[in-house]
């Protein structure tokens, strides 16, 4: 059976409880990923910035995981998107797989950030330096 865990939080995220969570007897590779709040964005100084998600996204989270999980050589899957008022050097994503070996471990856990980036209705508002700000869909 396939662990697959997907959450939308305003709570800090834990990259460790994510790999634990993806902990198998058959894995050979535990690939990780933790998407940062950096202190730029395109040339911009950005102070903060806070995430807001459709009522839908876990669901839609939830959904991407699982397409994840349904490939034969994954074990399990966590990922786990923040949502609120981050802080730089918060972590807004955090995505976990498990597989027998490393190469399929990265691969799938590359395609499930790429799916959760380009599917995941949140949205977030930059604030820069210079006091302005701006909403991006996130993708």
């Amino acid at each position: 059976m396939v662990t697959v865990i997907g959450t939308v939080t305003d709570q800090p995220l834990d990259v460790a409880a994510h790999e634990a969570a993806v902990a198998d007897r058959r894995a050979g590779a535990v690939v990780s990923f933790a998407g940062v709040v950096r202190d730029h964005d395109h040339g911009r100084a950005v102070t903060s910035l806070e995430y807001e998600g459709h009522p839908s996204a876990e669901r839609v989270l939830r959904e991407v995981a699982d397409k994840i999980a349904a490939e034969p050589e994954v074990y399990a899957v966590a990922v786990s998107h923040r949502i609120g008022p981050l802080a730089i050097g918060d972590t807004a994503l955090v995505a976990a797989v498990s597989t027998a070996h490393r190469g399929a471990a990265f691969a799938a856990c590359a395609r499930l950030v790429d799916e959760v980036k380009a599917q995941l209705p949140i949205w977030k508002r930059q604030v820069f330096a210079d006091g302005t700000e701006e909403w991006v869909n996130c993708p």
